[in-house]
């Protein structure tokens, strides 16, 4: 007999299976001795009330039932030179689930990545955070694994009906990750373990027959009618293709720049931009679990926020506790933060992304043709003529796609500008921020190359300003003791997700280009690890149903 039980144990039991079973067994009033195993589903934890407790989903096997443990396999296929070749171009979580999914199906996958490999990608991050020289091909974002093999490695997501979660989580314990992923709520990886992860994915697409190829930038593409019959690369070589996934991540400006120049569709979308907010780990141990120290059988806390300020919103985003800010530029002169951390998350600082909405009306009138000046940044562009969107077709529509790249540009040079160069970042205390208050003395911080004091209230665009503070105070009702000069704000923080969307039809092709399927977050269709894997699943799965 199994039986489901929905309970709340402390920290303490939930990590000792001998003390769970003896309380599932009072539980259901039978003997310790009648249950044979108890199988967590699915934990979270819950710090509503004074008492933090774990809130867990278990299987209890009883009398003659016994767990019979799940074996993860894949029917992975060997591919070769007869087999339908799809070219897959990126090798972030879109284009390597993609890839893998082609096995599936005995298709062969001919990645093309313009970063390098993880082990060479480290050098070059080393280089950014110690050295400040950017390899705009080889970085936070670019390279092997993409933007998340050296981010926090978090898997939740809420696209859980676009695709089989699942099935995602799985791959990644296949490839050598922690199988806890499957029953946390916020399932998370860490970035010491992702690169190993990434590694092992890499080699299974080597061993069934598949191609990788690192240091390939695509910058080109020959079409004929109506198809692509050919990539070019940074060298002039040509790759030929029947069908091609597009799967370049968000901040791959050139691609969408290939788009514009040669009169394919794109489209403007909303984004998100605003700062990392880092605050000491122990006071967010304290707002969340009502007490410090922090019991050692929970996890550093975190924290989901959101409010709505004048219509427009402003949320949390990347929450890393126990974890450490990262220089996360992809062009030289300007300047990028994200979040990161480790699996055992023993950073004693957290941070996290608080971003605003930039809707298209904010930047339909920034200039495709150059970068605007720096002082443009501030305040919303109003164009009348680009800004009503209905209607809006051909060169115009385009062009407001590619003014949403030169609005977030021109605020990233700024901030380098204003960093003094060599990636340091600007920084303000929190406080100091919403009183308009320039701060003499910074906090200690994990952002290793270095911090500047300055306004954020004259660098940054007055209608995120204006949305910052009031959500400041808003989350400090939510969260007593969030808002605090122990906090300080350190940016940019832009690169949530990309201003540019590449459309794709009912079947997930290009519009123009009928053997093209844009996917995952550069296309504008995810927005993390997980949402990108599951994109990348089904755009194979849909391309294989043509």
């Amino acid at each position: 007999m199994v039986k489901h039980l929905e309970i709340a144990v402390s920290p303490e039991i939930a990590i000792n299976s001998e003390q769970l079973k003896s309380f599932v067994s009072q539980k259901l009033g039978i003997k310790r001795s009648e249950i044979n195993d108890v199988r967590i589903l699915k934990r979270s934890i819950d710090g509503r009330s004074k008492r933090v407790v774990i809130r867990l989903k278990v299987d209890v096997f009883c009398g003659d039932s016994k767990f019979e443990k799940e074996i993860i396999t894949f029917d992975y296929k060997h591919v070769n030179e007869t087999s339908r070749q799809i070219l897959i171009i990126g090798a972030g979580p879109a284009g390597l689930f993609a890839a893998l999914k082609c096995l599936e199906h005995g298709l062969k996958p001919v990645v093309l990545e313009r970063g390098k490999s993880v082990s060479e990608r480290k050098k070059d991050i080393a280089a950014l955070s110690a050295k400040g020289i950017l390899n705009e091909n080889s970085n936070y974002c670019f390279g092997e694994g993409g933007a998340g093999t050296f981010s926090d490695g978090k898997l939740y997501t809420r696209s859980t009906k676009r695709g089989d979660v699942s099935e995602v989580l799985k791959t990644l314990i296949f490839h050598g990750a922690d199988k806890t992923i499957l029953i946390d709520a916020y399932p998370h990886i860490g970035s010491d373990k992702l690169p190993k992860i990434i590694q092992n994915i890499r080699n299974t697409i080597l061993s069934f027959g598949g191609e990788i190829h690192f240091d390939t930038r695509v910058c080109d593409f020959i079409v004929h009618d109506k198809k692509v019959v050919a990539a070019v690369d940074q060298n002039g070589v040509e790759i030929p293709c029947e069908t091609v996934v597009l799967a370049t991540g968000h901040s791959a400006n050139d691609i969408y720049e290939w788009f514009y120049k040669h009169h394919y569709a794109i489209e403007a979308k909303p984004f998100a931009m605003g700062v990392r907010v880092e605050h000491p780990q122990a006071i967010i141990d304290k707002m969340q679990y009502h007490e410090l120290p922090r019991n050692p059988h929970l996890e550093p806390a975190t924290y989901s926020l959101t409010v709505q300020v004048d219509g427009r919103g402003v949320f949390s985003f990347c929450m890393c506790p126990g974890g450490v800010i990262i220089p996360a530029s992809t062009m030289e002169k300007t300047l990028v933060v994200n979040g990161m951390s480790n699996s055992q998350r023993g950073s004693s600082f957290a941070n996290s992304g608080i971003v605003v909405t930039v809707n298209v009306e904010d930047f339909a009138g920034a200039d495709v043709a150059s970068t605007p000046p720096l002082d443009s940044a501030r305040g919303a562009f109003n164009h009348p003529d680009l800004c009503s969107l209905s209607g809006v077709e051909g060169n115009n529509k385009r062009a407001i796609a590619l003014s949403g790249l030169r609005f977030r540009e021109s605020i990233e040079r700024r901030f380098f500008e204003i960093g003094g160069g060599n990636y340091k970042a600007p920084a303000q205390k929190m406080y100091d921020f919403v009183k308009g208050k320039i701060s003499t003395h910074l906090n200690p911080s994990t952002y290793h190359p270095g911090l500047i004091s300055a306004d954020f209230n004259t660098i940054l665009p007055d209608f995120i300003v204006s949305a910052l503070r009031s959500a400041f105070y808003e989350f400090n009702k939510k969260m007593r003791g969030f808002l605090t000069n122990d906090a300080m704000l350190i940016g940019l923080e832009s690169r949530t997700s990309s201003p540019v969307r590449i459309p794709r039809n009912e079947k997930r092709q290009h519009p123009d280009l009928y053997n093209l399927y844009p996917c995952g977050e550069g296309a504008g269709y995810a927005g993390g690890i997980t949402s990108s894997a599951i994109d990348g699943i089904a755009v194979v799965q849909m391309l294989v149903a043509e």
